[in-house]
């Protein structure tokens, strides 16, 4: 939008169109959007403010120890989370200066490749499904109709399907974005950190 404002780009019928079928057009007149006709919001559009407390705002702290858990030996991430189950910390991870996190584990898996690989270590922090940030990456677990859990780490975005359901989408482009219904959730975090290695030895 900066590109095109200052007059960089001119902008091509495929902005239009996501611009259309983004979240904004439940707000915005498309018509005003294109040609300054008619009023800016639709009728009995009310903007609410975001969350100041989200988690996504978290202040930074100096020094704080994270646990770095060893993820196999537990039952899940919903037992993970649990805070009256013991769990087996391998060590603590220290970065000055990192927002709040409840936790480190290693992730497994190739969806969020290149950003992350498989034996990243990524630091969370634990959140509730009412105060998911969209577009944020999320560290989640999904409990499927066969009540196994699927844990993954993943971009939640807004779903076509409604706000029963959340779009699960990831950096590799070979996998496809999936839905899944919020009430599938059983845990979830957002990720504020990742660690990776980058010698063999």
């Amino acid at each position: 939008i900066y590109d095109i404002v200052s007059d960089k780009v001119k902008p091509s019928f495929d902005f239009f169109q996501k611009l259309e079928n983004s979240e904004y057009s439940e707000l915005f007149n498309f018509r005003w959007i294109i040609g300054g006709k008619g009023e800016m919001l639709k009728q009995d559009t009310i903007i609410t403010p975001l969350n100041i407390n989200r988690k996504t705002k978290d202040g930074i702290i100096e020094n704080q120890e994270v646990p770095y858990y060893d993820f196999s030996a537990a039952a899940g991430l919903q037992e993970l989370f649990d805070s009256g189950t013991p769990h087996k910390v391998l060590q603590t991870i220290k970065i000055p200066n990192l927002p709040k996190c409840d936790g480190a584990i290693n992730v497994t898996g190739d969806s969020m490749y290149p950003l992350l690989k498989s034996g990243d270590i990524i630091l969370y922090k634990q959140i509730t499904v009412d105060d998911i940030f969209f577009g944020e990456m999320y560290l989640l677990s999904i409990l499927t109709k066969g009540h196994e859990e699927y844990v993954t780490v993943k971009y939640v975005q807004k779903s076509d399907l409604g706000k029963e359901y959340v779009k699960l989408v990831s950096q590799n482009q070979h996998h496809q974005p999936k839905d899944f219904k919020v009430d599938e959730i059983s845990a979830i975090a957002i990720v504020k950190a990742s660690v990776r290695f980058n010698t063999m030895f």
